[in-house]
């Protein structure tokens, strides 16, 4: 039975976040970043002051984590992480730790159980249509030329006052794409029947609106609605 769960998968700098967001609330379902989830537990690890090469050490820690997501805000065993998650130092060793078959399949599990909470919800990430919910109702792959990504994201670093060089920004986007492309466990990759959206040259609501159109379309089998 398909689940009633948009599956908005694509490597970073593509528009996920902000584009699943917003669906979210034009749909009223709920809201889920998996990648917030993944630096989170990310940030447990590290303050825990085990090595993060360590994958039973790293499993243990995440698995007994509480993560909750209230208006926006990413709390972690009760605390607001919020800003935290998007550090530097998060940032660097995230896909160390998301890179864990262990790790992941804590994550599989709380992904899974926040969905059958819902009555529908909006799910982004980089396996959600392939490995989390391969039974979602929709499936959606927003992609982007390179460097539109890493001008996107110099952006965004700007914004929060963060001074880098562009060529040292889509650095960093083409290792991330690497390593999550050619991580042995959840790579990312396209789902045979995910609809392909190249973020490229269009606006946030152009993107939107090319998601809400579609799931419109297919709305009277939403059973929830």
């Amino acid at each position: 039975m398909m689940r009633n769960v948009v599956a908005i998968d694509g490597p970073a700098g593509s528009g996920k976040s902000t584009v699943s967001r917003i669906a979210a609330e034009r749909l009223g379902f709920t809201y889920l970043d998996t990648g917030a989830m993944y630096r989170a537990l990310t940030l447990r690890a590290i303050k825990s002051g085990i090595s993060l090469e360590d994958e039973k050490r790293v499993e243990q820690v995440v698995a007994s984590a509480n993560l909750e997501f209230e208006n926006g805000f990413v709390l972690l065993d009760g605390t607001d992480v919020t800003k935290e998650i998007r550090s530097n130092q998060v940032t660097r060793h995230v896909p160390t730790v998301a890179a864990y078959p262990s790790v992941r399949a804590v994550m599989l599990v709380k992904q899974r159980l926040l969905a059958d909470n819902s009555a529908g919800i909006v799910m982004e990430g980089r396996d959600i249509g392939t490995v989390v919910f391969p039974d979602a109702r929709w499936k959606f792959y927003l992609d982007a030329k390179p460097e539109v990504r890493a001008k996107r994201r110099q952006k965004e670093l700007e914004l929060q006052g963060k001074e880098r060089e562009f060529g040292a920004v889509l650095e960093d986007i083409l290792k991330r794409d690497k390593e999550d492309s050619e991580r042995q466990t959840a790579p990312l990759r396209r789902a045979s029947d995910a609809i392909l959206i190249d973020t490229s040259e269009l606006s946030i609501n152009e993107t939107v609106e090319k998601i809400i159109t579609e799931i419109e379309s297919k709305k009277p089998y939403a059973v929830s609605w």
